[in-house]
C-alpha cells in the first residue's frame, strides 16, 4: 500500500513542477501568485501522503492543516496587498 502513496507523491511532485515554472516565467503578478497557492496546495497534499508513507498520519496531516492556514492567510494577504496597490502588468 506503501507504493500507491509513494507514486501519489512522486505525481504531486511532477505537478508542482508545472507550478513552479510559472511562478518563475509568469507574465503578470497574478499567475504567479496562483501558481503560488497552486504549489501550496501540492505541497499540502504532499506533506498528507508523506504521513500516510511513514504511516503516521496523525502527525503530518496536523502540519498540513497548519500549513493550509498559513497558505491561506498569505493568499487573503497577497490579496488584499494587490488591491490597495495594483500591480502592473509585466
Amino acid at each position: 500500500m506503501t507504493d500507491v502513496f509513494t507514486l501519489g507523491a512522486a505525481i504531486v511532485v511532477a505537478i508542482s513542477a508545472a507550478g513552479f515554472y510559472r511562478i518563475v516565467a509568469g507574465r503578470t503578478v497574478y499567475d504567479r501568485l496562483l501558481a503560488v497557492g497552486a504549489v501550496g496546495t501540492n505541497a499540502i497534499v504532499l506533506l498528507a501522503l508523506t504521513g500516510f508513507i511513514f504511516e503516521r498520519p496523525e502527525a503530518f496531516v496536523d502540519l498540513a492543516l497548519a500549513y493550509a492556514l498559513l497558505n491561506f492567510i498569505a493568499a487573503v494577504a497577497a490579496g488584499k496587498y494587490l488591491e490597495a496597490h495594483p500591480a502592473e502588468d509585466a
